[in-house]
């Protein structure tokens, strides 16, 4: 077996496509739907309700 191989022939490396400067920012964006869930919804009525049922109660604090 000799010590030294030959050489190889060399590939050439085909140039890429340039990438597209518009996908980028399209996938980091968080699309989606454009309006609350029905848990968000029902968070929000009953922190609303919490609210008005403290502005109709008397405050039980002060004598």
């Amino acid at each position: 077996m000799s010590q030294f191989t030959a050489p190889r022939p060399q590939l050439s490396l085909q140039a890429r496509k340039p990438r597209n400067p518009l996908v980028a920012p399209a996938l980091m964006r968080q699309a989606g739907r454009h309006q609350a869930d029905r848990a968000a919804e029902r968070q929000r009525a009953k922190q609303d309700l919490a609210l008005e049922v403290r502005r109709l109660r008397p405050d039980e604090r002060s004598p």
